[in-house]
């Protein structure tokens, strides 16, 4: 039979390093804070548009999140689980109005993160997101709604992976 220290250290070590022990954790921790930073859409030349339902203060559809090329957001998670890190609303199309979005992943719009902004004179607004992991393969979605229907903002997300 062990004695009981060896007992003690064997459980010390499975706190510690476990799948579900505390440097395990730390180390989960430390790359939330600190990783490579990416941005989508990746050039100069490049947009991502999100577009508020016609109606008023009523959702849009679930739309997949494309830049202007037709280059999915969801392709940057292919091979990747990771996170987004923030959205940044570049311009509007319209000032003065409220306008929300949702961002989610999957087939059941699982809802990663949800923002809202005022389109004032503010030219560039950003809104760190700390909402759960998109797994890997699976398709980033929004939904946008406004004070006033159908107006647009212009905006590009900073994403990082998971054990990259």
């Amino acid at each position: 039979m062990p004695s009981f220290y060896a007992i003690l250290k064997a459980n010390i070590t499975s706190i510690l390093t476990g799948t579900t022990g505390i440097l395990t954790g730390t180390t989960e921790l430390l790359e939330e804070f600190e990783h490579t930073t990416r941005i989508f859409p990746e050039d100069t030349d490049e947009t991502v548009t999100f577009t508020a339902c016609a109606i008023a203060n009523a959702w849009s559809a679930w739309t997949e999140v494309v830049d202007n090329n037709g280059v999915t957001f969801s392709s940057k998670f292919a091979l990747k689980e990771g996170h987004i890190s923030a959205l940044v609303v570049e311009t509007t199309s319209v000032a003065g109005k409220y306008y929300m979005s949702e961002i989610a992943y999957g087939d059941a719009k699982a809802i990663i993160s949800r923002y809202r902004l005022y389109t004032g004179s503010v030219p560039k607004q950003e809104s760190r997101l700390h909402g759960i992991t998109i797994p890997v393969g699976e398709k980033v979605y929004y939904r946008s709604k406004a004070s006033q229907g159908g107006i647009n903002a212009t905006l590009h997300f900073r994403y990082h992976y998971h054990n990259a």
